[in-house]
């Protein structure tokens, strides 16, 4: 089985989800970032015990084709393809694999939601062969974030979330997991690029890396030189679905935020405001004399909604949110989903010219609305 977060392309070039089948301040040099003298031993060594291997099984749909087999099929064949469809309807167990990393001594589990959607068992295996059931806690699909917690009693080994926002692109990276199943292994890189927005989702907000990442990676932890989380490993940008060196990781920043929120009750809750949105053209933003397309142009508002009660109406090209300067889509995006249902929040708004404010208390994001 092979699990790819999104169906996007780009030119021929395919995103595939690193799940295996059969991813502030200028430092003088030497500074904490440095690569350590006589390489990532160590922090291998200390790191390794908390990174896991995850095996998940899933019952298969079955082989019959919706609506049934196709009309006309001769006889032989719908009797030979019959025979191959299971009487209960479901076909053999479909396995998959995958990394995490252990964020509590008494067992939770951070990985990614596209590693353990759909599973009906899941096995976590740590590095010194010890083998133990886990739960989903919850997961949640829009940042690619899941949470799991082990069926055990015993004091485990754990690893520390860092900063991410304090990375640069240009800073040392490692990476641990289980590529191809192969469990425990290690590649390094640098941060290629921070902030990437790979249009997978509308909290897109990866960092881009060369360390090497391939399938089975999913759900592994990306370090700095400090032996500290700052990346979840996600996907890849990939022809063949090998490493290139394109790799993608969740911030540490908001994984932390989603997993706090998963540990709660097992679900996110999000801000939701109820406009849909564009970007601003360049025609428009010359005529405004702007350097370049800044805000969020509202299409249309939602029936009862909060952005409908507070007055926004179409066409308004929403500037700020709650304190948040809006220069593209997804600072929206972010900004209303961070902010807690039934607060509320000053908009400032360009309508006909003219820059005015309305306050709207934010809503309970559903499933239908996301």
């Amino acid at each position: 089985m092979t699990t790819t977060p999104t169906n996007t392309r780009l030119a021929s070039v395919t995103l595939v989800a690193a799940l295996a089948s059969t991813s502030l301040f200028a430092l003088a040099p030497g500074a904490a970032l440095a690569v350590p003298p006589g390489g990532y031993g160590d922090l291998v060594e200390a790191v390794s015990p908390s990174v896991v291997f995850i095996e998940v099984t899933s019952k298969d749909a079955g082989m019959a084709p919706a609506g049934g087999l196709p009309q006309g099929m001769p006889e032989e064949f719908r009797k030979r393809f019959e025979k191959m469809i299971p009487k209960n309807g479901g076909g053999a167990p479909q396995k998959g694999v995958g990394s995490g990393f252990i964020i509590s001594e008494d067992g939770q589990i951070v990985t990614n939601h596209h590693v353990v959607d759909g599973a009906d068992s899941v096995t976590v295996k740590l590095a010194d062969g010890r083998s133990f059931r886990a739960d989903v806690i919850g997961s949640d699909p829009l940042t690619d974030v899941a949470l799991l917690q082990l069926e055990t009693d015993e004091k485990l080994p754990v690893v520390k979330f860092g900063d991410s926002d304090s990375m640069r692109a240009g800073d040392e990276v490692v990476a641990v997991g289980n590529p191809f199943g192969l469990g425990g292994t290690v590649t390094s890189g640098i941060i290629s690029a921070m902030s990437r927005d790979i249009h997978s989702g509308p909290y897109d907000d990866f960092i881009q890396t060369d360390a090497a990442i391939n399938r089975g990676n999913s759900g592994g932890p990306l370090f700095n030189n400090d032996g500290e989380v700052i990346g979840v490993n996600t996907a890849i940008f990939s022809p063949d679905g090998g490493s290139v060196g394109i790799g993608f990781a969740v911030p540490s920043d908001l994984v932390q935020t989603v997993v706090a929120d998963l540990q709660d009750d097992g679900t996110i809750t999000r801000g939701w405001l109820g406009v849909q949105i564009r970007p601003m053209s360049d025609e428009v933003a010359s005529v405004l004399g702007y350097d370049g397309p800044k805000g969020a142009v509202i299409e249309a508002v939602s029936a009862d909604s909060p952005a409908r009660k507070g007055g926004l109406q179409k066409g308004d090209i929403i500037l700020s949110f709650n304190g948040t300067r809006i220069e593209e889509l997804r600072d929206l995006t972010r900004a209303v989903a961070d902010t807690a249902p039934d607060a509320s929040a000053d908009v400032e708004i360009l309508r006909k010219g003219e820059i005015i404010t309305r306050e709207v208390t934010v809503g309970t994001l559903g499933e239908q609305d996301a």
